[in-house]
């Protein structure tokens, strides 16, 4: 308004002058000077008068424009504290709003960390109930099977007695000379009671643990066992007492029995006679003579150090590489001695070239592959014990399903026998350990020793507490024998033969001697006896001649009727 007011007071002004310019123009030349110096006169007062009415309206308008300023300062000051109390109250309104939802949701999780804890008591309440219940049913299993082993121990215990109290029946078969005493019922009996108490064990151990019927059913069969070891002592004593009373009568006839078997062991020669010429003892022996065990015990030793010398081959675990020269190893040594069949043929020299160039160092093709024993340090020591053990099981499995088998696989181990003596050896440690009466030996029952582990000693198997049965048994000794009584007659035939055998008939006539001498086995005794003389006994016969023969008829007319094993 200001500015406006200043413009309309210009555009008066030059319509003043435009008019007074006009008037002059009509006046005289002469005034006009005057006139005209007058006039800038009265411009020049007009002009500062209107100058400094223009200044002191500039300064009213710079004193209202500050005004409004401070004014507008003023309301922007109280617009911004409005402001900032709204916010300061906003805030305030947000912080409450939170605090109540924190609280809120305090409340709510407090709520739920007791819902969560009381929910956490009744689970470890049922967890505890559940471990109780599981810890009392784990009690119960372990007193079950503490009820049950001892009751198998008991069942094994009772076993073992009924077999010791059925050995003191056998003792009482000499006593056929006593009048009118006859002993076999007491024999059968003994051994159907054996038979019951053996086959009532492997039934229960078949199914579990044996119940407490069935031990009160063997210790019955223990009570009639007992009973009848009593009656068949009562019959003894009885018959004894009668014989008494005919002692007098009996001693001339007892006298010259006497003479006749002195006279037909003068005319006899000794079974166990060595080359040493000792006297054959009165009586049999129980045990193995002590050189024979210190042989049988020598021969153990080295096939412990053996599988000592290769424990670094045998007992890795981390290294792949060993463990697949171990593996290549195994069957480039068995898988040889697996192919030899009753049919082999010109196939056996092929087999045997492979077995003695592998135990030579040289290098063998086995399943693709190029192997060495030395390859590895031990890999000589590592072949040596598994390729007699692959024999000894070849004769175990092989000879004893198929007899004629014990041939071809006895030519190929005597000639690898007579090349790599270490082989022998390690070939009858294994035979001794798995049939000891190939030494002959009886491993005698040892304080402690429990019956499970007396069986193994006698060579039976004995899986999971339940022991092979006796066919089976007699069936594996058979085969192993039959193949020891064919090395000991054959020699490989591509060699040269100027040397002795390494192990020949003379051993096959050491342990027939022992075996005669030793007291004879229930089954075991027969059964070898007839394996081995099939097998060697023409190779014997032709030469020891009329040694041989007379061995013979001491066993026919002497020790199979004295111990009736011959059936």
């Amino acid at each position: 308004d200001f500015a406006y007011m200043l413009t309309m007071q210009g555009n008066d002004d030059r319509s003043f002058l435009e008019m007074d310019q006009e008037v002059l123009q009509a006046v005289l030349p002469s005034k006009v000077t005057e006139v005209e110096g007058c006039i800038r006169m009265y411009e020049e007062m007009h002009r500062l008068k209107g100058k400094e009415e223009l200044r002191q309206r500039q300064e009213q308008q710079e004193q209202m424009v500050r005004a409004v300023y401070d004014l507008a300062s003023e309301q922007l000051k109280r617009f911004d504290e409005l402001k900032e109390l709204k916010q300061h109250q906003e805030f305030q309104d947000l912080q409450e709003v939170m605090e109540k939802s924190s609280k809120e949701a305090q409340g709510q999780q407090e709520k739920l960390k007791e819902e969560h804890r009381h929910r956490a008591k009744v689970l470890n309440l049922k967890l505890r109930e559940a471990e109780q219940q599981r810890q009392r049913q784990e009690e119960l299993e372990r007193l079950r099977k503490e009820e049950g082993q001892e009751r198998l121990r008991r069942l094994y215990s009772i076993q073992e007695e009924v077999l010791q109290l059925n050995q003191q029946i056998d003792p009482n078969y000499r006593h056929k000379d006593l009048p009118r005493i006859d002993l076999s019922a007491y024999s059968n009996r003994g051994n159907q009671i054996c038979g019951l108490v053996s086959g009532l064990i492997r039934t229960t151990s078949e199914r579990g643990f044996p119940t407490q019927v069935d031990v009160a059913n063997t210790e019955r069969a223990l009570q009639e066992m007992r009973g009848l070891i009593s009656s068949m002592q009562q019959e003894i004593a009885a018959a004894v007492e009668e014989k008494r009373k005919r002692d007098e009568e009996e001693e001339r006839q007892k006298q010259q029995e006497l003479l006749k078997k002195e006279q037909m062991k003068a005319q006899t020669p000794a079974p166990a006679q060595q080359s040493g010429g000792k006297k054959q003892k009165e009586g049999l022996q129980v045990k193995a003579e002590e050189s024979t065990m210190q042989w049988y015990q020598q021969l153990q030793d080295a096939a412990e150090q053996c599988i000592a010398s290769f424990s670094g081959l045998s007992n890795c675990k981390d290294n792949n590489e060993v463990k697949k020269i171990k593996t290549e190893l195994q069957k480039a040594a068995t898988i040889p001695v697996s192919q030899i069949s009753r049919i082999a043929g010109s196939q056996l020299r092929e087999i045997f070239d492979k077995i003695n160039n592998l135990l030579s160092g040289k290098s063998v093709q086995s399943g693709g592959r190029t192997v060495s024993v030395t390859q590895h340090p031990q890999g000589l020591d590592f072949v040596y014990y598994k390729l007699a053990e692959k024999f000894v099981n070849q004769g175990e499995e092989e000879v004893a399903s198929h007899r004629d088998a014990a041939f071809p696989i006895a030519v190929v181990a005597s000639g690898i026998w007579e090349l790599h003596p270490r082989v022998g050896d390690l070939f009858l440690a294994h035979l001794h350990k798995k049939c000891p009466y190939s030494v002959p030996f009886y491993p005698a029952l040892k304080e402690g020793t429990s019956m499970e582990e007396y069986q193994r000693m006698l060579g039976y198997q004995v899986k999971d507490s339940k022991v092979e049965e006796q066919d089976h048994f007699l069936k594996r000794m058979s085969g192993m024998i039959r193949l020891y009584a064919a090395i000991i007659q054959l020699r490989w035939p591509y060699i040269n033969k100027q040397g002795a055998h390494p192990h020949g008939l003379n051993n096959g006539w050491r342990w027939l001697a022992q075996m005669l001498n030793m007291e004879p086995l229930a089954d075991v005794t027969a059964t070898l006896l007839f394996d081995f003389l099939e097998v060697c006994g023409n190779a014997l016969m032709k030469q020891y001649q009329v040694q041989f023969w007379k061995m013979m008829l001491l066993i026919r007319e002497e020790y199979c009727p004295r111990y009736d094993i011959c059936g």
